[in-house]
């Protein structure tokens, strides 16, 4: 009888998007991160454009039938996060790292919490700006971290406010 224990393999690392500079500092964190642990990365964009959302609010009526206008949504995010990943994975160099595309709609927490149901970490950026700023999260880092059942890390936005610099390693 054999005691070792195998590693089961670990599961990909997720990373939350939406363009902003904030999530391209955790794109690059989990990049880097996927290339470390030898895994894959899912880079998670979420957007809520639903009508509910809109026509609750009685300022902007949604286009009766128009199902092309949440396909064009959803492709133009999933396009956004498609870029970003290879301009960053081309500056970081270094091995190659799998990289799974998801593009949702629904609320960016549950959207990131979903896609990490067989992860081994989830990676989330943070807006915080000003003194205050920079001791709170953001609304989606703070419900992921209460929620989710795996580790967290939330890159703190760059003091700087300049875009990440694969250099600095």
């Amino acid at each position: 009888m054999n005691d070792s224990a195998v590693p089961a393999p670990a599961g990909p690392i997720v990373v939350g998007t939406d363009g902003s500079p904030h999530a391209r500092h955790a794109v690059l964190f989990a990049l880097r991160e996927a290339q470390l642990r030898a895994t894959g990365l899912r880079a998670v964009c979420a957007y809520d454009y639903t009508p509910a959302r809109y026509t609750s609010y009685g300022w902007m009526a949604v286009p009766e039938g128009d199902g092309g206008l949440y396909e064009q949504l959803h492709d133009v995010a999933r396009q956004a996060v498609t870029d970003t990943v290879h301009e960053l994975r081309q500056q970081l160099g270094g091995p190659h790292v799998e990289v799974e595309i998801i593009a949702e709609a629904g609320r960016p927490a549950q959207v990131l919490l979903d896609a990490s149901k067989d992860a081994s970490l989830l990676v989330v950026g943070t807006r915080g700006s000003g003194a205050w700023g920079r001791l709170t999260l953001g609304s989606t880092s703070t419900e992921v971290v209460h929620h989710a059942h795996l580790p967290v890390v939330v890159v703190p936005a760059d003091s700087r406010g300049a875009p990440p610099d694969v250099s600095e390693k």
